[in-house]
């Protein structure tokens, strides 16, 4: 089905993105009170009580399945959400790993009458097609208490579908950062990050003439390739053309997008900037593209992705954050900095009061502290304490967008159908890919991801 922009795209001000990119480079102190409402250390629910902040029914001898693209690092932290859910209500609950094609994995087990209770979505668009079909449950009354309490009108809307609410945006993103190897950019003689794309090509060519990889690509998941071109394009072509094209009012053929691809073939048609080249970066899995920047002995310079980025960095690599590990703000290709987010949505596929439960839980204050304190998470929830995020980075990116209130601008490709922006192999993640490959080919790769488009669209 095709994807409305008008039901789901709220904006992030001029205003609004100077605040978190400048708060993105600054790195300013932004921690919180301690109200005796944080998690302990360890990421248990501390001194928040038996109850915490929500009251939660008794689920004892109930088993709920929670599925979501997560693995490794974001998995093993967002276990210890769910293991909190367990000690408040009795429930086992079980995680199932969806894989990156989250829809169609998620398609086949309710087609085969075997959902998992809830689901974590990581599209807009996604949530609007199984909405559509009739195959999301409504979020109970204790649950949207919890959204409407703890969560900004922008963010209850982009879970919400014809005037119903169905989904808690438990996770977000800042998907606009250029995370750093600090120690790299010292031995090249670089003082301070780049502020446009011009002088970012600049710093990746010094830093490759002083023998580090400059850019480490993570080609092998196409959901990268879709972040970096969304990023040109808002900073090169605005925000209002960038919902057109989000909404497909206007074409992939557009010269606009003809502008972008030609610009992001200026880093990706040099294989000399990019770590193990063009078919190195093919090859990258993302968290490999995130390792590979901060450990081994002769490591990459920078990896481009969001603030989950931290997970990986905490738990495979040995950099401290905001000391070996550092950040700056996406470089401006026209005339500021872009600032795109993301997030993952948690639906109900199953009706009863376990997954309503768990809902609940989720749009609570209880389980953004103790996921906060883990580490490579952000949330939108405004009511928490931003004194639990684990590091000062982080702490940050956060608060910025938290503050940015109704003003933001949400991940292109995760607003349109799942079919074109969503799904391993095919679409816009596939065109991508080929074009990483050969980037020479901006016209061909334009005629490719226009047919996706309007097949996927229904408008062709």
């Amino acid at each position: 089905m095709r994807s409305t922009g008008s039901k789901i795209r709220t904006h992030r001000t001029a205003a609004a993105t100077a605040v978190v990119l400048a708060a993105a480079v600054a790195l300013g102190g932004c921690g919180g009170s301690d109200d005796g409402n944080s998690p302990g250390p360890d990421g248990s629910s501390g001194s928040t009580g038996a109850k915490g902040s929500v009251e939660l029914p008794n689920l004892k001898g109930r088993t709920l399945e929670v599925a979501a693209v997560w693995t490794g690092p974001e998995q093993d932290n967002f276990t210890k959400v769910l293991d909190e859910f367990t000690r408040r209500t009795g429930a086992k609950v079980d995680f199932v790993p969806t894989g990156n094609n989250t829809s169609t994995f998620l398609g086949t087990r309710i087609e085969g009458g075997k959902p998992p209770d809830v689901a974590f979505l990581p599209q807009v668009g996604v949530l609007h097609q199984f909405a559509e079909k009739g195959w999301l449950k409504p979020l109970g009354a204790d649950a949207q208490a919890q959204l409407t309490k703890n969560f900004s009108k922008g963010w209850q809307q982009l879970g919400s579908w014809k005037g119903k609410r169905y989904g808690v945006y438990a996770k977000a993103a800042n998907k606009s950062l250029i995370w750093y190897n600090a120690k790299a950019f010292e031995a090249a003689g670089i003082s301070g990050p780049p502020a446009t794309w011009k002088d970012f090509l600049s710093t990746a060519q010094t830093l490759s003439d002083s023998g580090s990889p400059a850019v480490s690509v993570g080609g092998a998941d196409g959901w990268t390739l879709t972040d970096w071109f969304e990023n040109v394009y808002l900073s090169q072509a605005g925000p209002e053309k960038y919902d057109r094209l989000a909404a497909h009012t206007i074409k992939w053929t557009d010269p606009s997008v003809t502008d972008a691809l030609t610009t992001l073939a200026q880093l990706w048609g040099r294989d000399d900037l990019l770590a193990g080249g063009r078919k190195g970066a093919l090859n990258t899995e993302f968290p490999k593209s995130v390792t590979q920047v901060f450990s081994g002995a002769a490591p990459a310079a920078m990896v481009y992705e969001g603030d989950f980025v931290t997970a990986n960095i905490n738990a495979d690599t040995k950099a401290k954050l905001g000391t070996d590990a550092k950040v700056f703000p996406f470089p401006a290709v026209g005339a500021r900095s872009p600032v795109v987010s993301g997030g993952d949505v948690a639906v109900a596929l199953k009706g009863g009061e376990g997954a309503q439960a768990l809902l609940t839980f989720l749009a609570s204050t209880d389980a953004a502290q103790i996921w906060a304190a883990q580490g490579g998470f952000i949330s939108p929830n405004k009511a928490m304490d931003p004194g639990t995020y684990k590091d000062e980075v982080t702490r940050t990116i956060a608060k910025a967008l938290v503050s940015a209130g109704d003003a933001f601008r949400f991940d292109m490709s995760d607003q349109a159908p799942a079919a074109f922006g969503g799904t391993q192999g095919i679409g816009e993640w596939k065109e991508l890919q080929d074009f990483l490959r050969d980037p020479k080919d901006v016209a061909g790769t334009q005629k490719k991801l226009e047919a996706d488009a309007a097949k996927a669209y229904g408008s062709g």
